[in-house]
Protein backbone atom coordinates (compact mmCIF):
# COMPACT_ATOMS: atom_id res chain seq x y z
CA UNK A 1 0.00 0.00 0.00
CA UNK A 2 1.35 3.15 -0.57
CA UNK A 3 -0.11 7.29 -0.47
CA UNK A 4 0.90 10.43 -1.45
CA UNK A 5 0.04 13.92 0.25
CA UNK A 6 -0.45 15.68 -2.75
CA UNK A 7 0.54 15.60 -6.10
CA UNK A 8 3.79 16.87 -5.74
CA UNK A 9 4.79 14.96 -2.87
CA UNK A 10 7.37 11.75 -3.26
CA UNK A 11 5.17 8.49 -2.39
CA UNK A 12 5.48 7.27 0.97
CA UNK A 13 4.84 3.00 1.30
CA UNK A 14 2.94 2.58 4.54
CA UNK A 15 4.99 -0.12 6.62
CA UNK A 16 2.92 -2.27 8.14
CA UNK A 17 5.90 -4.07 9.94
CA UNK A 18 5.12 -7.45 9.59
CA UNK A 19 6.13 -9.78 12.70
CA UNK A 20 8.50 -12.20 11.21
CA UNK A 21 9.83 -15.77 11.74
CA UNK A 22 13.20 -17.36 11.67
CA UNK A 23 15.74 -15.75 9.69
CA UNK A 24 13.26 -14.21 6.79
CA UNK A 25 14.13 -10.50 6.13
CA UNK A 26 11.49 -7.75 5.86
CA UNK A 27 9.90 -8.03 1.81
CA UNK A 28 9.42 -4.54 1.97
CA UNK A 29 12.83 -3.55 2.94
CA UNK A 30 14.31 -6.41 -0.12
CA UNK A 31 12.27 -4.40 -2.21
CA UNK A 32 13.07 -0.76 -1.45
CA UNK A 33 16.98 -1.74 -1.25
CA UNK A 34 17.04 -2.00 -4.68
CA UNK A 35 14.12 -0.66 -6.31
CA UNK A 36 13.90 3.04 -3.58
CA UNK A 37 16.99 3.13 -1.62
CA UNK A 38 15.90 6.44 -0.58
CA UNK A 39 12.17 6.77 -0.28
CA UNK A 40 9.38 7.69 1.88
CA UNK A 41 7.55 5.67 4.57
CA UNK A 42 4.58 5.95 7.36
CA UNK A 43 5.13 3.38 10.27
CA UNK A 44 1.66 2.58 12.66
CA UNK A 45 2.40 5.45 15.73
CA UNK A 46 3.25 8.90 15.77
CA UNK A 47 2.66 11.73 12.49
CA UNK A 48 2.98 12.47 9.10
CA UNK A 49 5.87 10.59 7.09
CA UNK A 50 9.95 10.18 7.56
CA UNK A 51 12.24 9.58 4.80
CA UNK A 52 14.23 5.75 4.84
CA UNK A 53 17.66 5.49 3.67
CA UNK A 54 18.55 1.56 3.26
CA UNK A 55 21.96 1.53 1.04
CA UNK A 56 25.27 1.17 3.19
CA UNK A 57 26.50 4.30 1.82
CA UNK A 58 23.91 6.09 2.26
CA UNK A 59 23.20 4.48 5.64
CA UNK A 60 26.82 5.71 7.35
CA UNK A 61 26.22 9.31 5.49
CA UNK A 62 23.22 10.20 7.77
CA UNK A 63 24.08 8.12 10.76
CA UNK A 64 27.46 10.18 11.24
CA UNK A 65 26.58 13.41 9.54
CA UNK A 66 26.01 16.23 12.25
CA UNK A 67 23.11 18.07 9.50
CA UNK A 68 21.34 14.85 10.76
CA UNK A 69 19.96 15.77 14.44
CA UNK A 70 18.64 12.82 16.85
CA UNK A 71 18.61 15.97 19.51
CA UNK A 72 15.65 17.79 17.37
CA UNK A 73 13.37 14.54 17.24
CA UNK A 74 12.65 15.42 21.05
CA UNK A 75 9.18 17.26 20.95
CA UNK A 76 7.70 15.50 18.05
CA UNK A 77 4.86 13.25 17.15
CA UNK A 78 7.36 11.74 14.53
CA UNK A 79 5.92 8.10 12.87
CA UNK A 80 7.63 5.35 14.41
CA UNK A 81 7.06 1.63 15.36
CA UNK A 82 6.20 1.49 18.77
CA UNK A 83 3.60 4.19 20.42
CA UNK A 84 6.33 5.62 22.79
CA UNK A 85 10.00 6.51 22.76
CA UNK A 86 12.36 3.57 24.36
CA UNK A 87 15.19 6.70 25.27
CA UNK A 88 13.92 8.47 28.21
CA UNK A 89 13.25 12.12 27.91
CA UNK A 90 17.14 13.41 27.59
CA UNK A 91 19.01 10.31 27.90
CA UNK A 92 21.92 10.17 25.26
CA UNK A 93 20.26 8.84 22.48
CA UNK A 94 18.43 11.80 22.67
CA UNK A 95 21.80 13.81 22.20
CA UNK A 96 23.73 15.51 19.70
CA UNK A 97 28.07 16.09 19.94
CA UNK A 98 28.71 17.82 22.40
CA UNK A 99 26.76 16.68 25.19
CA UNK A 100 26.31 13.36 23.83
CA UNK A 101 30.78 12.79 23.06
CA UNK A 102 30.69 13.98 26.97
CA UNK A 103 28.21 11.49 27.82
CA UNK A 104 29.60 8.67 25.79
CA UNK A 105 33.27 9.01 27.06
CA UNK A 106 31.96 8.77 30.71
CA UNK A 107 30.06 5.24 29.55
CA UNK A 108 33.09 4.16 27.68
CA UNK A 109 34.77 3.98 31.30
CA UNK A 110 33.09 1.20 31.94
CA UNK A 111 34.01 -1.12 28.46
CA UNK A 112 37.63 -0.24 29.00
CA UNK A 113 39.80 -3.32 28.57
CA UNK A 114 40.35 -4.27 32.43
CA UNK A 115 36.28 -3.94 33.32
CA UNK A 116 36.08 -6.03 29.92
CA UNK A 117 38.29 -8.71 30.92
CA UNK A 118 36.98 -9.36 34.43
CA UNK A 119 33.28 -9.22 32.37
CA UNK A 120 34.31 -12.16 30.19
CA UNK A 121 35.87 -13.63 33.17
CA UNK A 122 31.83 -13.40 34.66
CA UNK A 123 30.09 -14.12 31.56
CA UNK A 124 32.06 -17.72 31.08
CA UNK A 125 31.23 -18.30 34.65
CA UNK A 126 27.40 -17.36 34.38
CA UNK A 127 27.66 -19.74 31.45
CA UNK A 128 29.12 -22.61 32.84
CA UNK A 129 26.75 -22.48 35.58
CA UNK A 130 23.82 -21.87 33.06
CA UNK A 131 24.65 -25.42 30.87
CA UNK A 132 24.79 -27.24 34.68
CA UNK A 133 21.09 -26.45 34.54
CA UNK A 134 20.99 -27.42 31.51
CA UNK A 135 22.45 -30.98 31.85
CA UNK A 136 20.82 -31.55 35.08
CA UNK A 137 17.57 -30.35 33.31
CA UNK A 138 18.01 -32.89 30.78
CA UNK A 139 16.39 -33.43 27.14
CA UNK A 140 14.30 -31.56 26.01
CA UNK A 141 15.28 -28.42 26.73
CA UNK A 142 14.53 -24.51 26.27
CA UNK A 143 17.24 -22.64 25.49
CA UNK A 144 15.48 -19.35 25.50
CA UNK A 145 14.09 -19.89 29.51
CA UNK A 146 17.81 -21.47 30.83
CA UNK A 147 20.32 -19.60 28.88
CA UNK A 148 19.26 -16.65 26.55
CA UNK A 149 17.01 -15.14 28.85
CA UNK A 150 19.03 -15.60 32.31
CA UNK A 151 22.32 -15.41 30.33
CA UNK A 152 22.41 -11.40 29.20
CA UNK A 153 20.67 -10.67 32.89
CA UNK A 154 23.78 -11.93 34.70
CA UNK A 155 26.41 -10.37 32.45
CA UNK A 156 24.27 -6.91 32.51
CA UNK A 157 23.64 -7.00 36.38
CA UNK A 158 27.48 -7.52 36.50
CA UNK A 159 28.11 -4.59 34.04
CA UNK A 160 25.81 -2.27 35.88
CA UNK A 161 26.07 -3.32 39.40
CA UNK A 162 22.61 -4.34 39.94
CA UNK A 163 22.43 -7.33 42.75
CA UNK A 164 21.49 -10.62 41.32
CA UNK A 165 17.72 -10.24 43.70
CA UNK A 166 17.26 -7.31 41.43
CA UNK A 167 17.35 -8.97 37.81
CA UNK A 168 13.66 -10.19 37.74
CA UNK A 169 12.83 -6.61 38.32
CA UNK A 170 14.84 -5.73 35.27
CA UNK A 171 13.37 -8.41 33.19
CA UNK A 172 9.85 -7.41 33.47
CA UNK A 173 10.92 -3.94 32.52
CA UNK A 174 12.89 -5.00 29.80
CA UNK A 175 10.57 -7.04 28.55
CA UNK A 176 7.28 -4.86 28.75
CA UNK A 177 9.76 -1.58 27.44
CA UNK A 178 11.31 -3.93 24.40
CA UNK A 179 7.55 -5.56 23.43
CA UNK A 180 6.20 -1.92 23.09
CA UNK A 181 4.47 -2.64 20.07
CA UNK A 182 1.75 -5.02 21.97
CA UNK A 183 2.42 -3.44 25.28
CA UNK A 184 0.98 0.13 24.76
CA UNK A 185 2.19 3.65 25.40
CA UNK A 186 1.17 3.88 29.25
CA UNK A 187 2.74 0.62 29.79
CA UNK A 188 5.97 1.27 28.69
CA UNK A 189 6.32 4.35 29.73
CA UNK A 190 5.47 3.10 33.49
CA UNK A 191 8.00 0.45 32.97
CA UNK A 192 10.78 3.42 32.04
CA UNK A 193 9.64 5.33 34.89
CA UNK A 194 10.06 2.33 37.73
CA UNK A 195 13.52 1.81 35.88
CA UNK A 196 14.56 4.88 36.50
CA UNK A 197 13.45 5.57 39.98
CA UNK A 198 15.53 1.94 40.29
CA UNK A 199 18.77 3.36 38.85
CA UNK A 200 18.84 6.34 40.48
CA UNK A 201 18.72 5.19 43.84
CA UNK A 202 21.23 2.39 42.88
CA UNK A 203 23.16 4.95 41.20
CA UNK A 204 22.88 6.86 44.70
CA UNK A 205 24.04 4.14 46.68
CA UNK A 206 27.28 3.96 44.32
CA UNK A 207 28.98 7.65 45.03
CA UNK A 208 32.51 6.98 46.36
CA UNK A 209 32.56 3.23 46.29
CA UNK A 210 35.96 3.07 43.95
CA UNK A 211 33.89 0.29 41.88
CA UNK A 212 34.33 -0.50 38.29
CA UNK A 213 30.12 -0.66 37.66
CA UNK A 214 28.19 1.26 35.79
CA UNK A 215 26.67 2.41 38.28
CA UNK A 216 29.48 3.53 39.98
CA UNK A 217 31.10 5.33 36.83
CA UNK A 218 27.79 7.42 36.00
CA UNK A 219 28.06 8.31 40.45
CA UNK A 220 31.35 9.60 40.17
CA UNK A 221 30.31 11.18 36.98
CA UNK A 222 27.31 12.66 38.72
CA UNK A 223 29.77 13.75 41.75
CA UNK A 224 32.25 16.22 39.23
CA UNK A 225 29.96 17.12 37.22
CA UNK A 226 30.16 15.78 33.85
CA UNK A 227 26.73 14.33 34.57
CA UNK A 228 23.31 15.48 35.59
CA UNK A 229 21.85 12.75 37.42
CA UNK A 230 19.17 13.07 34.92
CA UNK A 231 21.54 12.20 32.39
CA UNK A 232 23.06 9.55 34.53
CA UNK A 233 19.74 7.45 34.68
CA UNK A 234 18.86 7.71 31.65
CA UNK A 235 22.51 6.23 30.06
CA UNK A 236 22.22 3.56 32.47
CA UNK A 237 18.65 2.79 31.67
CA UNK A 238 19.65 2.59 27.73
CA UNK A 239 22.40 0.68 28.63
CA UNK A 240 20.35 -1.76 30.45
CA UNK A 241 17.75 -2.17 27.81
CA UNK A 242 20.27 -2.84 25.29
CA UNK A 243 22.22 -5.49 27.77
CA UNK A 244 19.03 -7.36 27.93
CA UNK A 245 16.89 -7.36 25.36
CA UNK A 246 18.63 -7.33 22.70
CA UNK A 247 21.86 -9.71 23.56
CA UNK A 248 18.96 -12.21 24.84
CA UNK A 249 17.04 -11.86 20.68
CA UNK A 250 20.54 -11.97 18.94
CA UNK A 251 22.07 -14.93 20.53
CA UNK A 252 18.79 -16.96 20.26
CA UNK A 253 18.86 -16.03 16.90
CA UNK A 254 22.46 -17.02 16.07
CA UNK A 255 22.02 -20.27 17.75
CA UNK A 256 18.98 -20.78 15.65
CA UNK A 257 21.16 -20.25 12.36
CA UNK A 258 23.79 -22.36 13.49
CA UNK A 259 21.21 -24.91 14.39
CA UNK A 260 19.79 -24.28 10.64
CA UNK A 261 23.01 -24.14 9.03
CA UNK A 262 24.75 -27.91 9.87
CA UNK A 263 27.69 -26.96 7.73
CA UNK A 264 28.12 -23.81 9.28
CA UNK A 265 28.24 -25.40 12.45
CA UNK A 266 30.04 -28.53 11.65
CA UNK A 267 33.16 -25.81 10.65
CA UNK A 268 32.58 -24.41 13.96
CA UNK A 269 33.12 -27.55 15.52
CA UNK A 270 35.82 -28.23 14.06
CA UNK A 271 37.73 -25.04 13.54
CA UNK A 272 36.94 -23.35 17.52
CA UNK A 273 39.36 -20.39 16.18
CA UNK A 274 36.56 -19.31 13.60
CA UNK A 275 33.87 -18.69 16.32
CA UNK A 276 35.05 -14.51 16.28
CA UNK A 277 35.09 -14.00 12.53
CA UNK A 278 31.46 -16.49 12.58
CA UNK A 279 30.24 -14.05 15.23
CA UNK A 280 30.70 -11.52 13.28
CA UNK A 281 29.33 -13.06 10.21
CA UNK A 282 26.39 -13.47 11.92
CA UNK A 283 26.07 -10.45 13.25
CA UNK A 284 25.92 -9.29 9.39
CA UNK A 285 23.30 -11.98 8.39
CA UNK A 286 20.79 -11.74 10.96
CA UNK A 287 18.24 -9.50 10.50
CA UNK A 288 17.90 -8.98 14.85
CA UNK A 289 15.48 -6.02 15.07
CA UNK A 290 11.70 -5.36 13.70
CA UNK A 291 12.14 -2.04 11.25
CA UNK A 292 14.25 0.96 12.24
CA UNK A 293 15.24 2.53 15.75
CA UNK A 294 15.39 5.84 16.78
CA UNK A 295 14.98 8.37 13.88
CA UNK A 296 16.87 12.09 13.19
CA UNK A 297 16.20 15.31 12.19
CA UNK A 298 17.83 17.30 9.11
CA UNK A 299 18.74 20.55 9.87
CA UNK A 300 18.96 21.68 6.50
CA UNK A 301 18.55 20.75 3.25
CA UNK A 302 20.73 17.47 2.65
CA UNK A 303 21.48 15.42 -0.50
CA UNK A 304 21.17 11.62 0.09
CA UNK A 305 21.32 9.06 -2.90
CA UNK A 306 20.76 11.48 -5.26
CA UNK A 307 17.39 12.75 -3.28
CA UNK A 308 17.47 15.76 -1.34
CA UNK A 309 15.81 15.59 1.98
CA UNK A 310 14.08 19.02 3.18
CA UNK A 311 15.31 20.43 6.47
CA UNK A 312 12.90 19.32 9.16
CA UNK A 313 12.27 16.01 7.86
CA UNK A 314 12.60 13.02 10.00
CA UNK A 315 15.00 10.53 8.73
CA UNK A 316 15.73 6.72 8.86
CA UNK A 317 18.65 4.34 8.84
CA UNK A 318 18.41 0.88 8.34
CA UNK A 319 21.19 -1.14 9.26
CA UNK A 320 19.42 -4.10 8.46
CA UNK A 321 19.46 -3.54 4.42
CA UNK A 322 22.95 -1.64 4.80
CA UNK A 323 24.46 -5.58 6.17
CA UNK A 324 22.79 -6.73 3.22
CA UNK A 325 23.69 -4.14 0.47
CA UNK A 326 25.55 -5.92 -2.55
CA UNK A 327 27.56 -3.29 -3.35
CA UNK A 328 29.55 -3.65 -0.31
CA UNK A 329 28.64 -7.52 0.56
CA UNK A 330 29.27 -9.84 -2.51
CA UNK A 331 26.38 -12.35 -2.19
CA UNK A 332 24.95 -10.82 0.80
CA UNK A 333 22.04 -13.37 1.17
CA UNK A 334 24.61 -16.17 1.85
CA UNK A 335 26.37 -16.95 5.24
CA UNK A 336 29.73 -16.86 4.82
CA UNK A 337 32.43 -17.28 7.55
CA UNK A 338 35.04 -16.76 4.70
CA UNK A 339 33.91 -13.60 4.24
CA UNK A 340 37.10 -11.64 3.54
CA UNK A 341 36.04 -8.10 4.24
CA UNK A 342 33.05 -7.73 6.61
CA UNK A 343 32.42 -3.74 8.10
CA UNK A 344 28.79 -4.55 9.30
CA UNK A 345 26.51 -1.93 11.02
CA UNK A 346 24.47 -4.37 13.24
CA UNK A 347 25.71 -2.15 15.94
CA UNK A 348 25.60 1.27 14.07
CA UNK A 349 27.65 3.53 13.13
CA UNK A 350 28.69 7.18 14.11
CA UNK A 351 28.32 8.72 17.31
CA UNK A 352 25.48 6.47 18.40
CA UNK A 353 27.18 3.24 17.60
CA UNK A 354 26.21 0.99 20.24
CA UNK A 355 28.83 1.67 23.08
CA UNK A 356 28.39 -2.00 24.82
CA UNK A 357 29.39 -3.55 20.84
CA UNK A 358 32.53 -4.52 23.21
CA UNK A 359 30.64 -6.90 25.40
CA UNK A 360 27.86 -7.86 23.42
CA UNK A 361 30.31 -9.78 21.22
CA UNK A 362 32.01 -11.23 24.38
CA UNK A 363 28.60 -12.42 25.55
CA UNK A 364 28.08 -14.00 21.81
CA UNK A 365 31.81 -15.61 21.49
CA UNK A 366 31.00 -17.51 25.17
CA UNK A 367 27.53 -18.68 24.37
CA UNK A 368 28.38 -19.89 20.99
CA UNK A 369 32.10 -21.37 22.23
CA UNK A 370 30.37 -23.02 25.37
CA UNK A 371 27.24 -24.69 23.98
CA UNK A 372 28.72 -27.01 21.39
CA UNK A 373 31.91 -27.64 23.67
CA UNK A 374 29.44 -28.82 26.58
CA UNK A 375 27.13 -30.66 24.14
CA UNK A 376 28.63 -31.30 20.88
CA UNK A 377 25.60 -33.30 19.74
CA UNK A 378 23.31 -30.06 20.05
CA UNK A 379 19.84 -30.10 17.59
CA UNK A 380 16.69 -28.66 17.23
CA UNK A 381 13.66 -30.82 19.40
CA UNK A 382 11.23 -29.23 17.23
CA UNK A 383 11.06 -28.69 13.08
CA UNK A 384 12.03 -25.30 12.40
CA UNK A 385 8.37 -24.62 11.06
CA UNK A 386 6.91 -25.13 14.72
CA UNK A 387 8.84 -22.80 16.73
CA UNK A 388 7.02 -19.61 18.40
CA UNK A 389 8.66 -16.17 17.25
CA UNK A 390 8.45 -13.12 19.28
CA UNK A 391 5.51 -10.90 18.22
CA UNK A 392 5.28 -6.89 18.57
CA UNK A 393 8.53 -6.92 19.35
CA UNK A 394 11.51 -4.27 18.56
CA UNK A 395 13.67 -6.98 18.99
CA UNK A 396 13.29 -10.42 17.03
CA UNK A 397 14.12 -13.87 18.54
CA UNK A 398 11.99 -17.09 19.18
CA UNK A 399 10.03 -17.19 21.97
CA UNK A 400 11.30 -20.62 22.90
CA UNK A 401 14.24 -22.98 21.24
CA UNK A 402 13.60 -26.36 22.37
CA UNK A 403 16.24 -28.50 22.10
CA UNK A 404 17.56 -31.89 22.46
CA UNK A 405 21.68 -33.58 22.37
Amino acid sequence: MTTTNDADAPQAHFWAVPDLTGLDFDPLLARLLHEDPVTRVRLPHGEGHAWLVTRYEDVKLVSGDPRFSRQAVRGRSITRVAPHFVPMEGAVGFADPPDHTRMRRVVARAFGPRPLKALREHAQQVMDRLLDRVDEHGAPADLVALVHRPFPLAVAGALMGVPEGDQTLMARWSDTIGSAVTTGRKEGERAKADMGRYFTELIGRSHGTGRETLAAVLADAVDDSTLTEREAVGLAVLVQIGGVHAVRGNSAGMVYALLTHPEHLARLRADPALVPRAVDELLRYIPHRNAVGLSRIALEDVEVGGVTIPAGDPVYVSYLTANRDPAVFADPERLDFDRPYNPHVAFGHGPHQCPGAALARIEAEVLVDSLWTRFPDLRLALPPDRLRWQRGALIRGPEALPVTW
